[in-house]
């Protein structure tokens, strides 16, 4: 699908280097990001690797992982003639305006973030320490978004409310020191593809999770995704209907159908007798979206130049854009420009 750019619109929208990138990632964002938003408006994707360091890392994995995240994203069909594909750590304005949050932020305000409650409870469960970061982070995405006067921020219902903090600091901080930043505003999906883990229906496909039985990754084989599909957890019965609240499993399995097919959950649920049915067809489908995006990464990884041409020639537009709206909010501020 495609659309007429809407002149004067932007979008920002990023992709952290946590883990390796799912079917989840793909059918609930990558493929809008690519189908939709690079067409209608002037769009920016990053690969936020600094959002990576809120918490236990392996450096050599942030990077390996940012560099396959920034591949699969071109792999997945962004286009750098038609939007701007960058790495965040590559443009300093991220890290200058984030502090400039935290200083309109308040305490409060990081506390109350539900990212912020769950993870930091998942750390100190594990023994671990939090990092500051994991609770100011929500500052950083901010500036990730207001950086660029950002109109349209395509994301899930887990990430709404970092975009309602985005509209409240820029508010704020229009009211108390002059009309620097635009307030943005999250846009959904008018059809959401909602993946969920396929041993535990219950809980979204991340990338970041331990336990990796139930998870389609972008780049696994073919019959390593074959098996994990048809290993799927379904329910109790026998009858293949579409009902979340009841058959959570099956339901997984008609949204994941339905997203790689473009058709209805409910309609599809009437083609099959057997849950091994839908599970194989289901199988096909996922590996029939697969195969493309799996055949030009390889390529892309035969050429890193290319790669690194697209991410350097992104970084620089993103520098463009991004420097001379920090700079009006030091001065707005009061800091003293550079002589």
């Amino acid at each position: 699908m495609t659309e007429t750019k809407t002149a004067g619109r932007r979008i920002f929208s990023g992709i952290k280097p946590s883990g390796h990138l799912t079917l989840g990632n793909y059918l609930g964002a990558v493929r809008r990001w690519v189908q939709e938003d690079q067409h209608r408006a002037d769009a920016l994707f990053c690969v936020v690797d600094l959002h990576a360091l809120t918490v236990e890392h392996d450096p050599a994995r942030v990077r390996r992982l940012t560099r396959q995240a920034a591949t699969l994203l071109l792999a997945s069909g962004l286009d750098p003639q038609l939007c701007t594909l960058f790495v965040q750590s590559h443009v300093d304005e991220h890290a200058r305006l984030s502090y400039l949050m935290e200083c309109t932020a308040t305490d409060g305000e990081m506390r109350r973030m539900i990212q912020y409650k769950e993870k930091s409870a998942r750390e100190r469960a594990g023994g671990g320490s939090v990092r500051l970061s994991l609770l100011t982070y929500p500052a950083l995405m901010a500036a990730d978004i207001l950086v660029y006067g950002t109109h349209e921020v395509p994301v899930g219902e887990d990430q709404t409310q970092h975009v309602e903090l985005a509209r409240d600091l820029a508010q704020r901080f229009n009211q108390r020191y002059g009309p620097v930043f635009t307030v943005p505003r999250a846009t959904s999906p008018r059809v959401s593809a909602r993946v969920m883990d396929l041993q535990d229906p219950s809980s979204k496909m991340g990338k970041s999770h331990a336990e990796t039985a139930g998870i389609v990754y972008l780049l696994d084989e073919p019959d390593v995704v074959r098996k994990k599909v048809m290993r799927a957890v379904t329910d109790s019965g026998t009858e293949v209907r579409y009902d979340r609240a009841e058959q959570p499993g099956v339901a997984n399995l008609l949204d994941i159908l339905a997203s790689c097919t473009d058709g209805k959950p409910e309609v599809l649920a009437e083609e099959f007798s057997s849950y091994g049915a839908l599970k194989g067809a289901t199988a096909e489908a996922v590996l029939e979206v697969l195969r493309p995006l799996q055949a030009r990464h390889a390529e892309l990884c035969a050429d890193p130049s290319y790669v690194d041409g697209v991410l350097r020639a992104g970084a620089e537009r993103a520098r463009g854009l991004a420097r001379p709206r920090v700079d009006e909010a030091y001065a707005a501020v009061g800091l003293l420009p550079p002589a």
